[in-house]
């Protein structure tokens, strides 16, 4: 072995430092791990350190060869510790979560994921596979005075467009890449339009009704004209080669709900330029009407999922449609000709179990689905498995994140994976 990575633990000011005589720990599910080269990495630029509230981190003790829950600094005895956690940049999935015990009264964590984190040589590893190398959301390249720079020109070119005020504030207030990418004239640019959704996520950004969970920002509160839609999706088209356009973002609901004013846009957008990718993120709910937008012009489909095992997506997603439809939107698209990407919010323990394996085996054979993008679901890790299996999670043995993905390069050949919606030309 060449590294086993030191303990990581906050106190109660926050402050983050190295546990002499521990290894950091991760976990999938309940399975711990020690972090080593083989299941953790540098930790990849601009990812965060959090400590975790009302919870002791689990640690490996290097002595007796066991994993202990540490309450309290063995150092320093009166010195309360608490778990650290690691939200990784873009392009890097989670392989394990940060190993914790909660206090029977701990509310649940914000709407991050928790990736494991070490330390080694003065620096932090982290345990997380990279999955797309694209810059598309390197803060580096997203300076705020271009990003301003950017926005002043186009609130000057249509000042009465809502929805580029509305980008503006996801830019500056909530700091999203996809809204600054778009007044810096790079890659991907955001078409919010839906006020509502047809389901009630878990892990919903933009909504909770859960009264311990924060949304992370505002949803839309009015839906764009096709006019001021179409406006901003030509406006990036003409300045982005090879640029995507996408409904359905974090700050609004399924784009699907809003179909009567992203056809005509779409038809808009179509009637003048065939460049571009327009590309929707939805929970693909309504076969009949993707239809329509297939038929209007509508490019390709991010379908997002947490399982491919039907009680355990109800149980996340808990929609007001069928199961079903979202198997029969992705064949409409395959029967169009349309690139399919799934959205897989992994979480390891889960993702990575023979059950959902096998169900997601069956679903790229059954299907040809094109893309997979590996999202990490921003949810915390025991709470959701309290939710997934109830009080007692079942005894399954994970198989590995990252030896998932690699048996399915092995033996998907036409499968490709990454992070970000790709632009037609690298269909």
């Amino acid at each position: 072995m060449k590294y086993r990575a030191s303990a990581v633990v906050a106190n109660e000011k926050g402050e983050i430092f190295e546990l002499e005589g521990y290894s950091a720990v991760g976990m999938a599910c309940n399975d711990l791990y020690v972090l080593n080269e083989q299941n953790s990495i540098k930790i990849p630029d601009y990812s965060e350190l959090m400590f975790l509230p009302d919870r002791a981190p689990i640690l490996f003790n290097n002595s007796s060869n066991e994993y202990e829950i540490v309450e309290f600094n063995p150092y320093n005895v009166k010195e309360k510790i608490f778990p650290v956690a690691a939200f990784n940049s873009p392009g890097y999935v989670i392989t394990l979560n940060s190993a914790f015990d909660e206090n029977q009264d701990a509310k649940p964590l914000p709407l991050f994921s928790y990736g494991a984190v070490g330390g080694l040589d003065d620096d932090f590893v982290s345990a997380v596979y990279q999955v797309d190398k694209e810059d598309r959301q390197n803060l580096s390249l997203m300076p705020i005075e271009k990003v301003e720079e950017g926005l002043n020109e186009k609130i000057k070119e249509y000042p009465k467009n809502r929805l580029i005020y509305h980008i503006k504030k996801c830019a500056l207030e909530w700091g999203c890449p996809a809204a600054k990418n778009f007044f810096l004239k790079r890659y991907e640019a955001p078409l919010p339009t839906s006020r509502i959704c047809n389901a009630n996520c878990l892990g919903c950004i933009s909504l909770q009704k859960d009264e311990f969970i924060s949304s992370c920002q505002n949803r839309i509160n009015f839906t764009p004209s096709p006019e001021e839609i179409a406006e901003v999706a030509l406006s990036h088209i003409e300045n982005v080669e090879n640029c995507v356009l996408s409904f359905g973002q974090g700050c609004e609901g399924d784009p699907l709900l809003a179909w009567e004013v992203i056809l005509p846009a779409i038809e808009i957008i179509r009637s003048k330029t065939d460049k571009g990718t327009i590309n929707m993120n939805t929970n693909g709910s309504l076969p009949i009407i993707m239809e329509k937008l297939f038929n209007a012009g509508l490019d390709s489909i991010r379908v997002s999922v947490n399982s491919f095992q039907k009680k355990y997506y109800l149980k996340y997603f808990r929609p007001k449609y069928e199961f079903e439809d979202v198997l029969q939107t992705i064949r409409t698209a395959k029967d169009k000709n349309k690139f399919v990407s799934v959205n897989y919010l992994n979480m390891p323990g889960f993702t990575d179990t023979e059950p959902e394996m096998k169900e997601l085996f069956k679903i790229i054979e059954n299907f040809k689905i094109d893309f997979i993008q590996w999202r990490n679901l921003n949810y915390d890790p025991k709470l959701y498995f309290r939710q997934m299996f109830g009080d007692k999670a079942e005894d399954l043995i994970p198989f590995g994140i990252i030896n998932l993905i690699k048996h399915l390069k092995k033996n998907y050949k036409n499968l490709n994976h990454g992070y970000f919606n790709p632009p037609k030309g690298k269909y």
